[in-house]
């Protein structure tokens, strides 16, 4: 018989996550730090019961990072709000035995230790096979669970560093830059989100369990755009260009009177439509500018020609203008702008906390929308350390 997502759950399930989808899914969440809890969160936004399992000495290492709320980590509260926590020592006899009950129900196991640390402890991919064939297994890591690096030790700025990504972030010329967001780690924990997705799928059609792969340095590479072909096209890396994209223009941050501004013209008519509504006609009849091409072979002299007249005015007046000629451009908002931004309050993308203790934190949510299931008024808060050890055994006897 194929098995369903979810059969046999125990009642009490979702407890504390959204309604959604994955809903009466079962993950046993045994990450820390950023990329296997960023994972488990997007799972648990869309509707699985996320049982997170922390060493019983101090928890996930992301409760000591700041910033702290009320002697809460705030870095903590916003990967693991919506999830349960129960702490058990993974070198402890009966603490492996009350993981074996939870396992017995899962539909997910995630983790992000270094590869071999699951075998060692006796609940590697391979044994768990054996014993829950339905399971599916999920092993976010630095460099994956093969290869001559799969035993390193990897972060964040691992991953940016020999991913490439940091040789293309900065201006030219600028000392290597790590990117503002964590993308090393987030994006593997998204890759790992949509792979398990995709298991639970080959699942339902076939009633087996499979093994989810996913490193950061994979992960990297994936997200590089163009960067791979650029390098193959040229026979040269691609360097940093600040702001600019590489081959479209004008697509950069440009100076008003009063800061910077965006604009974007993806297309040879759409600069031309930008040309008319900022009462410069001549520059896209110039032999220059007339294409796309050559506005990026000429690219700092776009720049500076667009620059005399945007310095002439006001960054409001600029935006109202390039809004009203339907031409893509935008504030540089910084994170206080962003959150209350009009549009980002309409999609209820950043919502209260429902955790009285550190209010007035907002978070961010899930960005993913769905016809069958409303957007909550509030996010689901972040466990405490062992907080839902009675209520999980309780449902896991």
């Amino acid at each position: 018989m194929i098995a369903q997502p979810g059969a046999g759950s125990p009642a009490g399930a979702n407890v504390g996550s959204a309604a959604g989808p994955l809903s009466g899914i079962i993950v046993v969440d045994l990450t820390r730090v950023l990329a296997g809890p960023f994972c488990t969160m997007l799972l648990a936004d869309l509707g699985a019961r996320v049982i997170k399992v922390e060493n019983p000495r101090s928890g996930d290492d992301s409760r000591a990072y700041g910033p702290f709320i009320n002697g809460k980590s705030g870095y903590f509260i916003a990967q693991n709000r919506g999830k349960e926590s129960i702490a058990l020592d993974l070198k402890n006899p009966d603490d492996q035995a009350i993981l074996h009950r939870l396992l017995r129900r899962a539909d997910v196991l995630v983790e992000n230790f270094r590869p071999g640390t699951m075998a060692r402890l006796g609940f590697g991919q391979e044994s768990l096979k054996l014993l829950y064939p339905q399971l599916i297994y999920a092993a976010t890591s630095g460099f994956g669970q093969t290869g001559p690096y799969a035993d390193r030790p990897a972060y964040d700025i691992i991953a940016q560093a020999m991913g490439g990504i940091m040789s293309l972030t900065g201006h030219e010329g600028s000392p290597p830059t790590r990117v503002g967001a964590s993308i090393g780690d987030l994006g593997a924990g998204l890759f790992t989100a949509l792979g398990i997705v995709s298991a639970l799928h080959h699942r339902s059609r076939t009633g087996e369990g499979i093994a989810v792969d996913v490193a950061m340095l994979d992960s990297q590479l994936a997200l590089l755009e163009n960067a791979i072909a650029r390098y193959y096209s040229t026979g040269t890396s691609p360097k940093p260009l600040g702001a600019r994209h590489p081959s479209i223009a004008p697509f950069e941050a440009y100076e008003v009177a009063d800061g910077h501004i965006v604009i974007a013209c993806g297309n040879d008519p759409l600069f031309r439509q930008f040309c008319r509504a900022v009462g410069h006609d001549q520059l896209a009849d110039d032999p220059l500018f007339a294409t796309n091409t050559k506005r990026s072979e000429n690219v700092v002299a776009l720049k500076a020609a667009m620059e005399a007249f945007l310095k002439t005015q006001t960054r409001q007046y600029w935006l109202d203008l390039l809004g009203k000629a339907g031409i893509p451009s935008a504030p540089i908002n910084d994170v206080e702008q962003a959150i209350n931004d009009p549009q980002v309050r309409h999609r209820k993308v950043v919502l209260p906390l429902d955790d009285a203790s550190v209010a007035p934190l907002e978070v961010a949510g899930s960005p993913i929308k769905f016809s069958a299931y409303p957007v909550p008024e509030k996010r689901p808060r972040a466990p405490d350390l062992d907080e839902d050890r009675a209520r999980i055994l309780a449902d896991f006897p």
